[in-house]
């Protein structure tokens, strides 16, 4: 037997006495393979066993439509890079503290695990490692693969057990890929402190540089915090940081010690300051630039089973698979809309303001714009749920959308025969005859004859189907809603998406053309997009790329189908273009080309919207206050610097509507609106005044 085969007898023998499973093993015999354990009982074979390497965690981008990052979701802050995009010196810090012989020894380094096995018998536990960096690597896979708390301890425990397995998937490793491999697997997996897993990430986070871009001292700092990056994490404090340079100063004179730098490069490099910087890591919604955009995807995400069978599998594709979505988000629309809002509306204002901007034809969301910030401090003016989105994609009740629903009444009535110049009486109140004046879908009575519905806007008289849409006539509604049916109604609105903000089922009571349910402006907004796409509904899309980390890219296209007769939807749009030149927006004003729209005011002055839209664009806004509108209503309030007797859908929402449209599609080719089909629905038939 060799000598240092007899030594390993000997310490062996150490071992047996105590009743200690020792963790010495002899040299390879050929090529990293055919390790004999000494044990008590025997000789025990070592064989390599394949290690099971799921990717690490890595970081989940969010682009816009024009590829910029947006957006960053992450259970570990990582960036996986190539073994040439790490500085050298990195490698050579690393290797250097962390295992010098490296390059020299198989799977483990025998001499170091004789040092810790000596100190481990006379400990009487696993008190040193003594690991290579291979099997620090298994280590580090082991725990990032735990699914459990009880797979993380197993994979932390100080055992011989666990260090058997470790050795034998060390061999495995060492097998299977090159040194440099092995090493740049390391660099990536490892985690440095301060929340930065991977050298890139670490590089990022303490120094604002690339992992291709680390000094000496950088280098150092960083090969110094893996071996306790908790103890010496700068983010934590003062006492972390001067550990963490103690450590970078050991790591130099070790490197010195081994000659890999001269004495005088250790001296400069000790001489500089620790030189963190805790550059902030992108990610999460809070710091995005569209932080409600991307709240809207990472719901759609967590809720779609397209995008992993389970909760937690999608939740772990987000945060850990490493995936670039390609979103919808229109860089240039979504400047408009918040410099829109901006101008009209303050963060500081109690009520907020919220636009949507949806693409026709495809039910790509362009913006989604409030004017508060997102987040949760309070005295700064943030809000905490997607004020311009539905519950299922992290917004809240929504606000009653008001007068906005009328025009799926005049889309029913039409849909029913009537044309343009068709019309009724209405009166200054409007009383049900009786219970079953109205039916819901459910064929439940639901009138109200108990109830008087009277007008904010408009005059009572003789009402055609566009006088009474551009005077926003609530009468007028109440009487063509009776006409055509409740129940007619309701199916008209469902066709184009409606649903309630809060996920609940639509209120269907004889007050629902004048908007008693709550929504948002993504919904709304999509809903009239339906309209300007000649009777196109689309559903609301806000992803149309994901490539994973593989590089492997599934595209989304629009899910469309047409739900009104193209026909009905032109003359929709003729019936609405006249708001803006003869209704409730005529002192507002239109934008230019053509488009057609919808006030909004709810009773009392709760809510305020508009909706609308052009060939090319539609969009939504709302305004109420988050703190309960129907308890804080907008009346006698200071909005954007000016005081508002009342807040009307024409007073603030159409303007920021005008406002909007106008900037978001200053270079959109104007597209026309198709004429309406006059020997269809021009001039009036069976409801002609008399």
């Amino acid at each position: 037997m060799s000598g240092r085969g007899t030594k390993i007898a000997r310490l062996a023998a150490a071992g047996a006495a105590a009743g200690v499973l020792v963790a010495g093993i002899a040299v390879p015999a050929v090529g990293g393979a055919g390790f004999g354990l000494v044990t008590a009982a025997g000789e025990i074979d070592l064989e390599p066993v394949d290690l099971v390497e799921p990717p690490p965690a890595e970081v989940t981008t969010v682009r816009d439509a024009r590829g910029n990052v947006i957006a960053r979701f992450y259970e570990q802050y990582r960036e996986v890079v190539r073994f040439d995009e790490i500085a050298e010196v990195m490698k050579t810090a690393i290797v250097a503290i962390e295992d010098y012989r490296f390059y020299e020894h198989g799977a483990i380094d025998v001499e170091g695990t004789l040092r810790a096995l000596a100190k481990n018998l006379q400990a009487g536990r696993v008190s040193q490692g003594g690991s290579s960096i291979t099997q620090q690597y298994v280590k580090q896979v082991l725990l990032n693969s735990a699914g459990t708390e009880r797979e993380r301890n197993a994979a932390l425990e100080a055992s011989y057990a666990r260090k058997l397995k470790e050795l034998r998937y060390a061999m495995g490793v060492e097998k299977k890929y090159t040194k440099n491999q092995i090493l740049e697997k390391y660099l990536n997996i490892a985690y440095f402190g301060a929340g930065a897993y991977g050298v890139e990430a670490a590089a990022r986070r303490f120094f604002g540089v690339k992992a291709a871009n680390l000094t000496l001292p950088q280098a150092a700092t960083l090969a110094g915090a893996v071996q306790d990056p908790n103890a010496t994490d700068p983010n934590l404090g003062r006492k972390q940081r001067e550990r963490l340079k103690n450590r970078r100063d050991v790591v130099l004179d070790r490197m010195a010690e081994l000659g890999k730098i001269t004495p005088a490069e250790a001296a400069k490099a000790k001489a500089t300051k620790l030189g963190y910087k805790g550059t902030e890591l992108p990610g999460g919604c809070e710091s995005s630039k569209y932080p409600y955009f991307c709240l809207y995807v990472r719901q759609e995400i967590l809720n779609n089973p397209d995008f992993g069978k389970t909760a937690k599998a999608r939740l772990a594709a987000l945060n850990r698979g490493g995936l670039t979505i390609t979103t919808t988000i229109d860089p240039a629309m979504q400047a408009a809309a918040e410099r829109t809002i901006r101008r009209h509306v303050h963060a500081s204002d109690a009520p907020v303001a919220a636009q949507a901007l949806v693409q026709p034809g495809t039910g790509a969301i362009k913006a989604m714009a409030a004017s508060k910030p997102y987040g949760r401090r309070a005295a700064r003016n943030e809000i905490s749920y997607n004020v311009v989105a539905d519950a299922a994609h992290g917004g809240g009740v929504g606000f009653q959308a008001g007068s906005t629903f009328k025009t799926f009444t005049l889309i029913s009535a039409l849909k029913q025969g009537m044309k343009v110049d068709d019309g009724l009486t209405a009166g200054a109140g409007y009383r049900a005859p009786g219970y079953a004046t109205f039916t819901n879908c459910a064929g439940q009575n639901v009138g109200d004859p108990t109830h008087t519905v009277t007008n904010d806007e408009g005059s009572p008289g003789w009402k055609t189907l566009r006088t009474g849409t551009w005077g926003s006539v609530n009468t007028f509604f109440m009487e063509l809603e009776q006409r055509v049916g409740l129940c007619e109604t309701v199916a008209t609105a469902k066709s184009l998406g409606i649903r309630r903000a809060d996920g609940q089922r639509l209120q269907e009571y004889e007050t629902f053309t004048l908007g008693i349910n709550e929504m948002d402006p993504v919904t709304v907004a999509n809903a009239y997009a339906a309209i300007g796409a000649r009777g196109t509904y689309c559903a609301p899309m806000a992803i149309t790329r994901i490539t994973d980390r593989g590089g492997r890219t599934t595209t989304y296209r629009p899910t469309c189908r047409q739900v009104l007769d193209p026909a009905i939807a032109d003359a929709t749009a003729e019936v609405l273009s006249g708001v803006f030149t003869k209704g409730t927006m005529r002192d507002v004003g239109g934008i230019g080309r053509d488009a057609a729209g919808k006030t909004g005011t709810t009773d009392d002055y709760a809510t305020a919207w508009f909706a609308g839209f052009t060939p090319d664009l539609a969009g939504a806004v709302s305004i109420g206050d988050p703190r309960g509108s129907q308890r804080h209503k907008l009346v006698g309030v200071t909005i954007g610097g000016r005081y508002y007797g009342t807040v009307a859908g024409a007073s603030l929402p159409g303007p920021i509507w005008r406002d909007t449209m106008v900037a978001a599609l200053r270079d959109v080719p104007p597209s026309s609106f198709t004429p309406m089909d006059t020997a269809r629905f021009g001039g009036c038939d069976r409801f002609c005044r008399r």
